[in-house]
């Protein structure tokens, strides 16, 4: 086992019990949050379909997401996370508190500032975004995208009060505020929706999501009592502040390429036609919804831990607990990407098709959601490699893969768009994903053994986490087939009624979840012992 420089003793990786806790509470309220987000988007679906200034808001909203991701949240807390925890691992604990005021005036001046440009310049900015988008909708694109860029310095504010929390062990209140988000949107849209229609409450739809940001800060704020005080400034001559930023570049890079695929993916889309911009979102919002709960969940309570492990340097540990997060998401999502594929169609129906969205845009829908699946697992992989390498503050090789990433993505979307339609848009998502997610891994059993010789090869190929996604695959291939079977006789048995839907997908569910579960504790996987484990655990989760 790999020891920490300077001859100290060997520091063990975190505790699986530890990690499967926080774990569960992270994915118990991320699922909470996602069944609030799918009935936001069942709800706009019915409102809205797949036509209109729908289309207009799907893009920009896209866009100041797109600049979150390059200079907020996302950015911010990859880079703050390994800088503040190695701090604190240095008892320099009065260091990491002016860091987190200091970061705190940064974010508050300088995405102030950038978010009023942006507002400003929004009608040269977002046409630019949308060239396939009619003419009548560009107006609504331009506005819609005003009301909603003053998110991005509240969750530049959000990212920060969240890495301060994980970075201490606090997961259940940063994953509850997603829920919030979710419930604001949703009472807003609901409520407005008594009183408006059309456009204007595709703007109601867009003041819920400020509203819902807003809320997100308001309620974490509290939490931070008791870690304090973080002294407000500027940042100037905090070296500290320095460290993050010039770490935050190559992250903002990295995460803003990744964001840019979707962006990218919707100038193709209205290129294709104007209800697929709707389409594809609709859904890539069942395709992320496995993701947000597992993959997320498991990348974002392993985060804190590889990095303390790396600022020990224990490699070892660092690589076991990165290979058993890989493990753990991949038996999460093949079943899930199984179940998914085989019944693509029903499940967009059940969910999706009411008020506006008819048969046609179902049927655009599940093509697209099909195709999403093929690279569903990879792409939830990915997000715990990026921040292993992010643990190891060495941001700037995910970064040259993103890279790479974005102009395969592109290369496949030009070539796929028109043979193929709508479908051929997360096609192309799915081939990339599954090339990166190849490059990472070969890339971090590099980096570690770079830095340790004396390391066994455990991350790649032909390492145990191959042998579970192997092992797992073939559970969750039975799993799909059991599936389909179930639903195939019960939905010709009692028709296409929500009901009779509501019953022959649930039967199907059931019956691809008691297969799967018996295929992986046939094929012995060690993933299944430690939820059945961390289920029998009689004291209260922490």
């Amino acid at each position: 086992m790999t020891t920490a420089r300077g001859g100290a003793d060997p520091v063990p990786a975190a505790p699986p019990q530890r990690l499967g806790r926080s774990t569960a509470i992270f994915a118990a309220w991320t699922a909470v949050s996602r069944v609030a987000g799918l009935a936001r988007e069942i709800v706009a679906a019915a409102l809205f379909g797949t036509q209109g200034a729908i289309n207009a808001f799907v893009i920009a909203f896209q866009v100041p997401n797109l600049l979150r991701s390059l200079v907020a949240d996302s950015a911010l807390s990859a880079a703050f996370v390994p800088v503040f925890t190695e701090l604190e691992e240095q008892g320099r604990k009065a260091e990491a508190r002016r860091l987190v005021g200091a970061l705190a005036g940064v974010i508050t001046i300088g995405l102030g500032i950038l978010s009023g440009l942006a507002m400003l310049l929004a009608p040269w900015i977002m046409p630019v975004f949308a060239p396939g988008l009619p003419e009548g909708l560009q107006e609504d694109l331009v506005g819609l995208a005003r009301v909603m860029f003053p998110i991005v310095p509240l969750l530049g504010l959000t990212g920060l009060v969240v890495g301060v929390l994980q970075a201490g062990g606090t997961f259940g209140p940063t994953a509850f505020v997603p829920v919030l988000w979710n419930a604001v949107i949703l009472i807003a849209l609901l409520g407005s929706a008594l009183f408006l229609e059309g456009t204007a409450l595709v703007y109601a739809y867009a003041v819920g999501i400020l509203l819902g940001t807003l809320a997100q800060l308001v309620f974490l704020l509290p939490y931070l009592r008791g870690r304090g005080p973080f002294p407000f400034s500027l940042g100037f001559g905090n070296p500290h502040v320095k460290r993050v930023l010039i770490l935050m570049l190559p992250v903002t890079i990295g995460l803003g390429l990744i964001n840019v695929n979707a962006s990218v993916d919707a100038v193709f889309a209205t290129l294709v036609s104007e209800e697929s911009v709707r389409a594809i979102d609709a859904a890539f919002r069942l395709y992320i919804l496995p993701q947000g709960v597992f993959s997320v969940a498991i990348s974002t309570v392993i985060f804190p831990a590889i990095s303390r492990l790396a600022a020990r340097d224990d490699l070892f540990g660092l690589r076991e607990t990165v290979g058993m997060g890989l493990r753990q998401i991949f038996f999460m999502l093949l079943p899930a990407t199984a179940f998914l594929m085989v019944l693509a169609e029903p499940v967009v129906r059940l969910v999706y098709q009411r008020g506006e969205f008819g048969p046609a845009s179902t049927a655009l829908t599940a093509e697209a959601l099909f195709f999403y699946t093929l690279g569903l697992v990879f792409n939830g992989a990915s997000l715990l490699l990026i921040r292993a390498f992010f643990s190891l503050q060495r941001p700037w090789l995910p970064t040259a893969v993103a890279a790479a990433g974005m102009v395969l993505n592109l290369v496949f979307n030009a070539l796929l768009y028109q043979p193929l339609g709508t479908g051929g848009i997360p096609l192309s998502t799915s081939i990339t994903s599954l090339i990166t997610y190849l490059l990472l891994l070969r890339m971090l059993e590099r980096e570690l053994q770079a830095r340790e010789p004396d390391l066994p090869p455990g991350i790649g190929g032909y390492s145990g986490a191959l042998d579970g996604f192997v092992r797992a695959a073939l559970a969750a291939a039975l799993s799909g087939l059991l599936a389909w079977s179930t639903w195939r006789v019960l939905d010709d048995a009692l028709g296409t009624s929500t009901p009779a839907q509501m019953v022959s997908l649930g039967m199907a569910f059931v019956a691809a979840t008691v297969a799967y579960l018996a295929a992986a504790q046939a094929a012995e996987l060690p993933e299944l012992g430690q939820i059945t484990a961390l289920a029998r655990r009689r004291r209260p989760l922490q």
